[in-house]
């Protein structure tokens, strides 16, 4: 028997189907009124509660010097504006007519440019044209303007009152002005986009993450509801140092000013690590000033001249064409080659005569390495640019700096003829001696500095690390290019003829009496274009690379500069930077000036209690801290030092207070106080000389963007 009774269960089913069709009918007619008919009803009532979503940039990372001093920072601008539209739907018009003379009179005391009656005609211009984004101010201002202008009346209310709206900016600040400017880089400050230096090689790691941020209407007010937070960037530590950097560039200015000098170059590297330690490109500009406007450094394809001689023999002595035995005649300072005159720098004075392999480069004679190279490789060029290739100095470096240039040294090619399709007889003779080829100073530094490093080649250096709230993100270590640029006897002939070259050769203005230099000179004619090197004015490129001290090298140095007439430019330059820095790192041993009676604990301030101990420590001084292990990246250790009777000191680590709230820098230094507040962003003034004795934000205090600390020192 059939249980299911259609007569009875059909119906309901049928009634339930229809009802569900009404239901789902009257659905998608309503959703097809809200659509059309409502829309833009509904439109305007989501627009009051939520508003698009704008980026939220972040804040830009820090370049810093090898110590950790900045030499490129961010600090916060802004643009300032008025809705005239969201200040009549506020009804405050009144308010408005009430105020524009203060809002006129304040606004001229913050910007004394523009006078009260200036300001208040704009304002009353942008009224009348109802702007809803018209410039209160049309520059860029910083943090104390913008307060200051944010407390005048009607600004000091909410923006949908008073119609005050701005756009923030990260404003780049370098601490140190122009110094390494071309080296460290700069910003687009309309765009906030890098335009050249470290700054633009590093932008994606410097520039962070934008963020996201909507606003949303939240019981009658709007709320910022961040939907991706902003990733600010990291920092990076470069390998200049700012003591050497100013050394360079002062020595470079005050030696073209006194040779009427175009263009000076300098360059030092650290030997070991290839670090690039200082670097300055100085040009005269048309005020008669000079600046930093390209980075002749690196990107400077010209002849090198007579420094390139030492790549030469260098080829000739590790194929052992030759030894140091060899002599070489010059006659009297006049060759004839191939149709043209070799001439050495002496040749009015009668000429060097018969010269050994080492005098050629004592002397720089053109004539004797010129027919060295000649006489052993005028049948295969192509050997001896092969050899030059070994040495390193067509390597591309890799350098990170945007229009940077590899070397040209020229290749020598003959045709399926068997007939040279690029190469003339004098191209060899006159490429020996540094012509017929462009290298920029940068590659032919890193050759002088292989030298000094027995004949290892590293890769020039310019930032170590990339570092973001005390950690290490990125390391670059040091890279060695070439093991070996030639034998190692070759490498010692080479190392003792430099030597010679300063104390006993042509130049003897890089020596000094303290420790040993050795080096090589140069000077090259700049060829005037399609006039070759005899028309107009004889511009010359003088040049002195070398390393010091000689006989345990620590620095590599290379100056190079365009002047109107031969003068020894470089050579001295070279003497005042490397007396300079190995005055800057001479040690001198405590021990000489003790005595039976002396008491030698020093007075230690509070501050970074590792630099302390490393002190203390080389001074024999004994001590005791609070803490274990090793910081091996070398973050500091914060706290305070306790004279104990006069025999020891007791160093004690403060755990350091968080990144949001302003530490205890009383009786710290200078150096130690400011690097703690501007780690924070925080803007320091001091006065004074000494420890500090008074900081005007208290510690703990909540810091607020933009926020200035006076200290005062003693």
């Amino acid at each position: 028997m059939n249980k299911f009774d259609s007569k009875k269960i059909m119906p309901r089913y049928f009634s339930r189907a229809i009802i569900m069709t009404l239901i789902s009918l009257f659905v998608i007619g309503k959703t097809l009124y809200i659509m059309t008919v409502k829309r833009d009803y509904w439109t305007k009532v989501a627009d009051r509660v939520k508003k698009d979503s704008v980026d939220v940039k972040p804040m830009r990372g820090n370049i810093l010097s090898c110590d950790g001093q900045l030499m490129a920072s961010s600090l916060p601008e802004f643009k300032i504006y008025i809705d005239f539209k969201q200040l009549k739907e506020a009804k405050k018009d009144s308010l408005w007519n009430a105020k524009l003379d203060s809002i006129s009179n304040g606004l001229s005391q913050i910007f004394p440019e523009q006078s009260a009656l200036a300001f208040k005609t704009d304002l009353e211009k942008g009224r009348r044209e109802q702007s809803r984004h018209w410039p209160i101010w049309k520059k860029r201002i910083d943090y104390n303007s913008f307060t200051e202008v944010k407390a005048l009346p009607i600004f000091r209310l909410s923006r949908f009152l008073s119609g005050f709206h701005f756009e923030e900016f990260n404003a780049r600040r370098r601490p140190y002005g122009s110094l390494a400017g071309r080296t460290v880089g700069e910003m687009f400050g309309a765009k906030d986009t890098a335009r050249f230096g470290l700054e633009l090689s590093y932008d994606s790691i410097l520039r962070g993450r934008n963020g996201i941020v909507h606003r949303r209407k939240v019981l009658n007010k709007f709320l910022n509801i961040m939907d991706t937070p902003p990733i600010d960037g990291a920092d990076i530590i470069t390998t200049i140092d700012v003591g050497m950097q100013d050394l360079s560039e002062r020595a470079i200015i005050d030696e073209l000013k006194e040779v009427d000098g175009n263009v000076g170059v300098a360059v030092i590297m650290d030997v070991a690590t290839g670090d690039i330690k200082a670097i300055v490109n100085m040009e005269r500009c048309i005020d008669g000033e000079y600046r930093e406007i390209k980075n002749h450094a690196v990107s400077d394809l010209m002849e090198p001249g007579s420094v390139f001689k030492v790549a030469s023999l260098m080829v000739a002595l590790d194929e052992g064409v030759v030894d140091t035995t060899a002599r070489v005649e010059t006659g009297s300072g006049v060759w004839p080659m191939y149709g043209r005159k070799m001439k050495d720098h002496n040749w009015h004075r009668g000429g060097y005569g018969t010269l050994a392999l080492p005098q050629t480069l004592q002397f720089s004679s053109n004539i004797g390495v010129s027919r060295i190279i000649d006489d052993h490789y005028r049948n295969d060029p192509e050997k001896f640019v092969r050899g030059i290739y070994r040495t390193g100095l067509a390597d591309s470096l890799h350098i990170p700096l945007v229009g940077s240039s590899p070397a040209v040294i020229r290749m020598p090619k003959k045709n399926g003829k068997g007939q040279w399709i690029n190469w003339s007889k004098t191209a060899l003779p006159w490429m020996s001696i540094g012509y017929e080829s462009q290298i920029p100073p940068i590659s032919t530094l890193t050759f002088y500095n292989a030298i000094a490093n027995n004949g290892k080649m590293m890769q020039p250096r310019f930032v170590k690390q990339v570092v973001k709230d005390g950690e290490v993100l990125i390391d670059f270590p040091p890279k060695v290019m070439r093991s070996q640029i030639c034998k190692p006897k070759t490498l010692g002939e080479i190392q003792t003829i430099l030597e010679q070259v300063v104390s006993i050769g042509l130049g003897k203005k890089a020596g000094s009496e303290s420790f040993k230099v050795a080096g090589k000179t140069g000077t090259a004619q700049i060829s005037q274009g399609l006039g070759g090197y005899k028309i107009g004015r004889t511009n010359y490129l003088l040049s002195f690379a070398g390393y010091f001290p000689a006989d345990a090298p620590r620095y590599s140095c290379i100056e190079k500069s365009g002047v109107p007439a031969s003068s020894g430019f470089s050579a001295s330059v070279f003497h005042r930077i490397s007396e300079g820095i190995m005055a800057q790192d001479l040690k001198l041993d405590v021990t000489d000036a003790r005595d039976s009676s002396s008491i030698l604990i020093p007075d230690v301030k509070t501050g970074n209690m590792l630099a302390a101990d490393y002190v203390l420590s080389h001074l024999g001084i004994p001590t005791n801290h609070n803490w274990t292990g090793t910081y091996t990246k070398g973050n500091p250790i914060w706290g305070t030092a306790e004279n104990e009777r006069n025999q020891k000191v007791q160093l004690n680590r403060v755990r350091p207070i968080d990144n949001n709230h302003v530490p205890n820098i009383i009786g710290m230094g200078a150096r130690d106080a400011i690097y703690l507040l501007e780690k924070r962003h925080v803007k320091v003034i001091i006065s004074g000389r000494g420890q500090v004795v008074q900081q005007s934000l208290e510690p703990g205090h909540l810091i607020k963007k933009g926020e200035i600390c006076h200290l005062t020192l003693e």
